[in-house]
């Protein structure tokens, strides 16, 4: 009887590491996002789950006028041009090769949202799901490639149809999106 209770506590905790291990084997990013003078606006928090990725916006200051703002994956880990907009992010994360526009009807690529909204004070709380990307290519386009991806704001909104951006406007806020595992957060 004891060596039973022994075995199955022992099981019992196997499971729970296991299920623990499991859990904390999700991979992480983070994006610390920057506008057009290089001021930062706050961060960007990815999660990977089964099936695609959740992300947390936690901004300040965003833009100017209050209103809805499209918001992309970019193909390039790169926002180092603020000056010039940013457009060393590259274009969408699209390997696929689709229209841009989550209501076209070849659309989406991989790097189309639904619009956030900015508030009065130019805070964002928000949060997204894709699931036609991940940070390790497990589901859909790989975020976390050799060159990268960025995660971008534009100054107007998203229309979801007009190639190749929606009609989305310019650039106003970017950051490079890096594994957790990769850099140590503040």
């Amino acid at each position: 009887m004891c060596k039973f209770i022994g075995k199955s506590l022992v099981t019992i905790l196997f499971l729970l590491l296991a299920v623990g291990a499991a859990k904390a084997e999700n991979p992480t990013a983070f994006a610390e996002l920057f506008d057009n003078d290089g001021k930062s606006l706050g961060k960007a928090h990815f999660e990977q789950g089964p099936n695609g990725v959740l992300i947390r916006l936690e901004l300040e200051g965003v833009a100017e006028s209050a209103g809805f703002h499209a918001i992309h994956i970019h193909e390039h880990g790169d926002c180092t041009d603020h000056e010039e907009g940013f457009e060393a992010a590259g274009q969408h994360l699209n390997p696929e090769d689709k229209k841009h526009g989550l209501m076209h009807p070849d659309g989406p690529d991989a790097g189309d949202f639904p619009n956030i909204y900015v508030h009065e004070d130019g805070s964002v709380r928000a949060e997204l799901f894709t699931n036609y990307a991940s940070l390790d290519g497990s589901v859909g386009a790989r975020m976390l490639d050799e060159s990268g991806a960025a995660i971008v704001i534009h100054a107007n909104p998203d229309d979801h149809h007009t190639q190749p951006t929606g009609d989305s406007g310019p650039r106003i806020a970017c950051g490079t999106i890096y594994a957790t595992s990769d850099i140590q957060q503040e």
